[in-house]
């Protein structure tokens, strides 16, 4: 039973034994920000995703830009057919060569090409939608890398202020433990001196432990934020996050809240979004029309490899129109209208859904600037009601039970004060994340 005890006293100080071997380093909530926007992975793979989109859209040059392909090929052969065009294409033909014993029974012959050939697209209509679709796909990730910006400051701010609760939480409750201490050393010394009963005495040992209790979770709860707050600015987990900026209400900089604006970064995105699923369907539209293309090659022919004695070109124009693919185009041309007109109707419901989140986050401020005024109200009624008791119990006036109550009681408001003052601040940095 003895080792038990001290097993569950040994755990019951490991929060604090860690957080006094980790290293503190202040922080202030600008330098937070800052390290977010350089170094946390979720802006970077947004960036990468922009990366990617901007691959897309630079592949749709190749609808203006020629295609150029450079090749060298090497045959021997017998075959009647392809010795004598190799012998042709090679500038060797000669009359021995017409005879017909050596037409159907030709000789082996070496043939060895470089060929250059380009492709140049004249006219796709498709290809100049489906670049334009591209374009604004590549617009909208752009605006999306902006918001995930936007959020992960917002989830920074968060962050912050749960660093700031928490290092308040355990400066509280170490001043609760002090007050518990020196409450127990009197009343150690009244109960030495027959002026206090057991019970008492007890009661403030009691008090203490619970004490005790709540510092050990608030010394835990502020290493949860230090790592959270490690992996936003993306550091190893093994630094306490020490706040330099203290817990106070932030007024908000600008004047009066205003609605969700339709040029928020998300919402733009949005509809570039449905703009590219529409400029999707008239490329799909004009896939059914035909395609210009010209092309040519110069080829280069000799018997050896790497050389090229003979020389040849071609060149032309083709126009290709594909009536009829199966129905294929026609389940594509589908599918892209159901795609813009889901697209359309995602855009709408997301500034709906944006409208709805913005009142509530206003409603969310009120809630919590009301409750900011009645938080610290009481936290003065309790600070001078404990003073009014403390005074009474020097004085023998008051009881111990009473006192430790009033003590806290005083605690307890301090700590529902500062997390009031986290939720009017959060309250206010999410409403601002919403209308801007």
């Amino acid at each position: 039973m003895i080792k038990i005890k001290y097993i569950i006293m040994l755990l019951s100080l490991l929060p604090g034994l860690w957080l006094q071997a980790q290293e503190v380093r202040p922080i202030s909530k600008n330098e937070a920000i800052e390290l977010v926007k350089q170094n946390n992975r979720g802006i970077k793979i947004s960036q990468q995703e922009f990366l990617e989109s901007r691959g897309d859209f630079r592949q749709t040059n190749s609808i203006f830009l020629p295609n150029v392909a450079v090749s060298h090929s090497g045959i021997t052969t017998t075959n009647p057919l392809m010795a004598f065009g190799s012998k042709l294409n090679q500038e060797i033909l000669t009359e021995r060569d017409f005879a017909p014993g050596l037409l159907n029974d030709p000789e082996r012959i070496n043939n060895f090409t470089t060929k250059i050939e380009v492709q140049q697209p004249l006219i796709n209509l498709d290809g100049i939608y489906e670049r334009k679709a591209a374009k604004t796909k590549m617009n909208a990730s752009a605006l999306q890398t902006e918001r995930t910006t936007d959020y992960m400051v917002l989830e920074t701010e968060k962050a912050y202020m749960e660093l700031q609760l928490a290092h308040k939480a355990v400066a509280v409750l170490e001043d609760a433990k002090k007050a518990a201490l020196a409450n127990q050393k009197t009343a150690s010394d009244n109960y030495e001196q027959g002026f206090m009963q057991k019970s008492d005495l007890l009661a403030v040992k009691i008090r203490l432990s619970e004490v005790n209790n709540q510092l050990q979770y608030a010394k835990s709860n502020v290493i949860n934020a230090s790592d959270y707050m490690a992996y936003l600015v993306n550091e190893p987990v093994n630094t306490i996050f020490k706040p330099t900026d203290s817990l106070k209400v932030e007024l908000p900089e600008q004047g009066e809240m205003t609605s969700v604006s339709l040029e928020r970064a998300d919402i733009r995105a949005m509809k570039l979004a449905t703009e590219a699923y529409g400029d999707m369907l008239q490329a799909n539209k004009m896939s059914f029309l035909p395609r210009l293309n010209a092309f040519g090659s110069y080829e280069l022919y000799d018997d050896e490899i790497f050389t090229g004695n003979a020389s040849g070109y071609l060149a032309g124009i083709q126009l290709q129109w594909d009536l009829f693919e199966g129905y294929k185009r026609f389940g594509k041309l589908q599918k892209s209208k159901a795609s813009h007109e889901k697209a359309r109707l995602e855009y709408e419901s997301y500034v709906s859904k944006s409208e709805m989140e913005t009142n509530r986050a206003r409603r969310a401020v009120n809630d919590a600037e009301n409750k900011l005024s009645l938080t610290r109200l009481a936290l003065e009624q309790a600070e001078e009601s404990l003073r009014i008791r403390a005074n009474r119990f020097e004085q023998g006036l008051e009881k111990t039970s009473d006192l430790l109550a009033a003590e806290a009681q005083f605690s307890q408001k301090q700590l529902e004060y500062a997390q009031t003052i986290f939720e009017y601040n959060y309250a206010q940095a999410q409403l601002e994340f919403l209308i801007k």
